[in-house]
C-alpha cells in the first residue's frame, strides 16, 4: 500500500507539473510569437486578442481570455468532472495571469530579434508548434489551456473525433470573423522593436488596413492548422500503447510483479516448443509506451535470460486504457 500511494502520489505531482510546464509553453508562443505580430489565433485565445487589437491594448488579453474561459468552466466541470475542472482552472489562471505579465518581462529587442525581423509566416510557424505542444501536454496529463480545447474534449467524451479536428473547426470560424473587428496596430521602433510613444505617454497605433487584415487572416488559418496537427501528434505519442510477449521460466514471479508492481494486467497463454516439444507458459501485457522502461527493468529484474518481444499497437480499449465512446 504504500508504494502504491507513493507512486499515486508522484503521478500527480508530475500531472501538474507538466500542466504547468504545458501552459507555459503555450503562453511564451503568443507572448513572443504571435501578440507582438498582431496575429490572430482561434478559440477563446483569438477572441481575446482581437479584442486587445480592437481596443488599442486597453483591454490586455489576459483580462479577456480569464473572463471568456470562466464561462466554459462551468460547462466542464459538469460533463467531465471535478477532477479535470480543478486542473483547468489552475491553467486558466496560470494562462492569464502570463499572458497579462510576461509581456512585459521579455525584452523588446529579443521579441524583435527572433520573432518580428523573421516575418510573419516564421512566427505563425513557430507560435502555433509552442501553441500545439502546450495544449496537447495539458490535455494529456488531465487538464487544458482553456477554450475550444474544453469544447472538443467534451464533444470527443461522446464522438470518436480528434481533439485537434473538432479544435480546427471551430477556430476557421472565429479567425474568418476577424474580418469584421478593427484591428489596430501599435507603431514601434523599426530597430529596437520597442512601441512608440506618443506626447501624452499614451502608445501609438494605426488602424490595419484590410488588405493586411485578409493577410492576417491566412496566417491564422495556417496557425491554425499547424495547431491542430501538433495536437493530435502529441497526444497520439502520449497515449501509444505496447504488447509484449515474456517467455520465461520464472514466469509467476514476473506476472506477480508486473500486477502487484507495476499495476498492469497480465495473461498466461498455454504454449508448446515446436522443436523440442516441451511445455511452456507465455505472458502477455498490454501497457502504456511510459511503463515500457519500468516493465523491461523488473522482468530482467528476475530473469535476465528471459525471452520477449515488445511491438507497437494502437487503438487498445478497455479498462485503463481508452474507452469505446458512443
Amino acid at each position: 500500500m504504500p508504494l502504491l500511494n507513493k507512486k499515486s502520489m508522484m503521478t500527480v505531482i508530475k500531472e501538474w507539473l507538466m500542466v504547468t510546464l504545458g501552459i507555459l509553453i503555450y503562453v511564451g508562443g503568443w507572448c513572443i510569437f504571435l501578440m507582438p505580430n498582431n496575429l490572430v489565433g482561434g478559440g477563446v485565445s483569438g477572441i481575446s486578442s482581437m479584442i486587445q487589437y480592437a481596443t488599442h491594448g486597453t483591454i490586455q488579453m489576459g483580462y479577456s481570455y480569464l473572463v471568456l474561459n470562466a464561462l466554459l468552466l462551468v460547462a466542464a466541470v459538469v460533463v467531465i468532472g471535478m477532477g479535470f475542472g480543478a486542473k483547468t482552472i489552475y491553467a486558466i489562471i496560470l494562462a492569464s495571469v502570463g499572458l497579462r505579465v510576461l509581456p512585459g518581462l521579455i525584452p523588446p529587442d529579443f521579441i524583435n530579434t527572433i520573432a518580428l525581423q523573421n516575418g510573419k509566416l516564421m512566427s505563425t510557424l513557430c507560435g502555433g508548434l509552442a501553441a500545439g505542444i502546450g495544449i496537447g501536454m495539458s490535455i494529456s496529463n488531465g487538464g487544458s489551456t482553456g477554450g475550444t480545447d474544453i469544447i472538443a474534449i467534451i464533444y470527443t467524451k461522446f464522438r470518436n473525433v480528434s481533439p485537434g479536428k473538432v479544435i480546427l473547426y471551430l477556430d476557421f470560424v472565429i479567425i474568418l470573423s476577424s474580418l469584421l473587428v478593427p484591428s489596430f496596430v501599435p507603431d514601434t521602433d523599426p530597430v529596437t522593436g520597442e512601441v512608440l510613444l506618443g506626447a501624452d505617454g499614451k502608445p501609438l497605433s494605426h488602424l490595419m488596413p484590410l488588405g493586411e487584415k485578409v493577410t492576417t487572416v491566412v496566417y491564422g488559418l495556417i496557425l491554425v492548422t499547424v495547431n491542430s496537427k501538433v495536437v493530435d501528434a502529441y497526444l497520439m505519442g502520449s497515449t501509444r500503447s505496447v504488447q509484449l510477449f515474456i517467455m520465461s521460466a520464472e514466469y509467476e514471479a514476473i506476472a506477480d510483479a508486473i500486477t502487484k508492481e507495476i499495476h498492469r494486467g497480465v495473461t498466461v497463454i498455454d504454449g508448446e516448443g515446436w522443436y523440442t516439444k516441451n511445455k511452456s507458459h507465455i505472458l502477455m501485457v498490454i501497457t502504456r509506451k511510459t511503463d515500457l522502461n519500468l516493465l523491461l527493468k523488473t522482468i530482467k529484474g528476475i530473469d535476465p535470460k528471459a525471452f520477449l518481444s515488445v511491438s507497437h499497437v494502437s487503438g487498445v480499449y478497455g479498462n485503463g486504457f481508452e474507452t469505446i465512446k458512443k
